[in-house]
């Protein structure tokens, strides 16, 4: 029988917790391959009293007898690459042995990050809340087949290719009118960036860059078991999101195939993570969000602040008809539901059910969340007003609880079979 990639990817807007679950799933896997994204994202992952964030490197990278790929599909930033790898090497690993990026990786210039903060502030109140890491830009370069690749590093014309790509980044940025003379990139004016960064390169000469999507399907045929990772979430999906407020990647499961190499035939079990409640970072819809103390309460209690950029995330109420929808899309197999443990403190909780317009009922996901009118409709459930500490089975859940995860499923159709009450690795419930 043909050996199949799982997926595991978020259905929300990102920030639900995929980085604990790749490292929980990790011990099953002999590769753990990201597909999409870049250092816009942060996984952050908990264990024995240490807390690591992860913005370009796989979550199983703290798994030394497990093989960790960065895909074509993501974005590298070599500056940040390694700021990582020396994190994780001051910390008593040697990430490097299991680490393998792919030739056909594009990389992001110190000029995609200015080109990126021009573009933001000239969007003024309409910005659409980018952390500020090239993403957009880079992927811009890519499609417009400009970039520069993982796989360029080592060649001659390397350095002439990226002069002629910064002139033509600082055209548009002085176009744009934006003075970067005293904008910092990670705390650094931009001179004492780039040669950070051209060091990075250098650096990059020492890991091992391969034909990822040629291993991939090797490993595959030798029967490899491969976890395919995905960043950010379904709805900052650039196709089905809520744009224009999106990532520029497909985050979705059909971006495993173009973010790996891999053909629709190698798809295998899709894993659908979300939280208990639903939480953005920047601009953009958000029907259930909360401006009140619930929002607040839900923010603390979570620890909602941007791992990559450390921004308060706003936070409101599950969403279910943009879960649904996001299910639809990934063809998800099995639901795992983070941070029921933030929902301790509430005597009742709300769940958005579906939508309204005009006071008229949606019928489906909307095309455009972004319209104003649309309101959510909701159905209230007791709360279990305890705490979920000291749980180490599903038996010891409160009964409030079982009823709101047996609500999601009926609702959703499928079933959750992961449920999350804290965040050390540990702290992960099998159903």
């Amino acid at each position: 029988m043909m050996r199949k990639v799982d997926v595991i990817l978020g259905l929300q807007w990102g920030d639900e917790g995929k980085g604990k679950i790749v490292d929980v799933f990790t011990p099953r896997y002999d590769i753990i391959a990201r597909f999409q994204g870049g250092p816009n994202a942060g996984h952050t992952i908990i264990f024995g009293g240490r807390k690591f964030v992860l913005h370009t490197i796989p979550s199983g990278i703290f798994h030394p007898q497990t093989l960790n790929v960065i895909g074509n599909g993501v974005i590298i930033d070599p500056f940040i690459l390694f700021k990582e790898l020396d994190k994780l090497r001051d910390a008593g690993m040697e990430p490097e042995q299991n680490l393998l990026v792919s030739r056909r990786a594009h990389l992001i210039m110190p000029t995609h990050r200015l080109l990126d903060a021009a573009l933001e502030s000239d969007k003024g109140s309409s910005k659409i809340g980018s952390t500020l890491k090239g993403i957009g830009p880079a992927y811009t370069d890519k499609y417009g087949r400009n970039g520069l690749r993982a796989g360029n590093i080592t060649d001659q014309s390397f350095n002439s290719r990226y002069e002629q790509l910064k002139s033509e980044h600082l055209d548009t940025i002085r176009h744009l009118g934006f003075d970067f003379s005293t904008h910092l990139l990670d705390g650094l004016n931009f001179e004492n960036y780039e040669l950070q960064w051209f060091a990075s390169v250098e650096r990059m000469k020492g890991l091992k860059i391969i034909d990822s999507e040629v291993f991939l399907n090797e490993s595959l045929d030798l029967g490899k078991k491969i976890l395919a990772e995905g960043a950010q979430g379904t709805m900052l999906d650039v196709d089905f999101g809520s744009y224009p407020f999106v990532t520029s990647s497909n985050t979705i499961t059909a971006g495993v195939c173009s973010g790996l190499g891999l053909s629709p035939h190698r798809i295998g079990k899709i894993y659908g993570i979300f939280k208990a409640y639903c939480t953005r970072v920047g601009s953009g819809p958000f029907p259930t969000e909360l401006h009140d103390s619930d929002g607040e309460k839900l923010r603390v209690g979570g620890n909602e602040f941007g791992s990559t950029t450390g921004r308060p995330r706003r936070c409101g109420w599950l969403d279910l008809p943009a879960l649904k929808y996001s299910i639809m899309l990934n063809g998800v197999d099995s639901l795992i539901m983070m941070k029921a443990d933030v929902l301790d403190p509430f005597p009742s909780i709300n769940v958005c059910t579906g939508y309204t317009k005009d006071n008229e009922i949606i019928q489906g996901f909307p095309f455009d969340l972004c319209d104003e009118q649309i309101r959510p409709v909701y159905t209230e459930m007791n709360g279990w007003n305890s705490t979920l500490d000291g749980c180490t089975s599903v038996k010891d859940i409160p009964g409030a609880l079982a009823a709101y995860i047996k609500f999601i499923e009926n609702e959703a159709g499928l079933p959750v079979d992961i449920v999350s009450v804290g965040p050390d690795r540990l702290q992960t419930l099998l159903r």
